[in-house]
């Protein structure tokens, strides 16, 4: 099992999800509760993933997941600071440019 862990932040009409190590098929039920309930709280959600090593088709799963319920609610979810293998694997899917944070944000968060 990788070790990971999924940290909410919430501050000024937004909430901020840090997504720590490996996020694996193990952890997908986990991260989308935790995503779902950011989504429900705030109408801007941003994934931090400065501190994620890796993430699969599971992890691309949850946050499409999450994407989807804000985009119901009139929400918004934004990955921030992806770098290496999740960076790739982000542009492989898509979800970079799907989920990218507006310029302004970016350099805040």
């Amino acid at each position: 099992m990788a070790n990971f862990e999924a940290r909410t932040s919430a501050s000024s009409g937004r909430i901020t999800v840090s997504l720590t190590g490996e996020c694996d098929l193990s952890h997908r039920e986990h991260l989308t509760a935790v995503l779902l309930d950011a989504v429900h709280r705030s109408r801007a959600v941003f994934v931090d993933l400065s501190r994620l090593t890796f993430i699969d088709s599971s992890g691309v799963h949850s946050l499409i997941t999450a994407h989807h319920a804000a985009k119901h609610t009139g929400g918004h979810v934004y990955v921030l600071h992806a770098t290496g293998a999740v960076a790739t694997v982000l542009e492989i899917t898509g979800l970079d440019g799907l989920l990218r944070a507006p310029a302004d944000e970016s350099r805040h968060a």
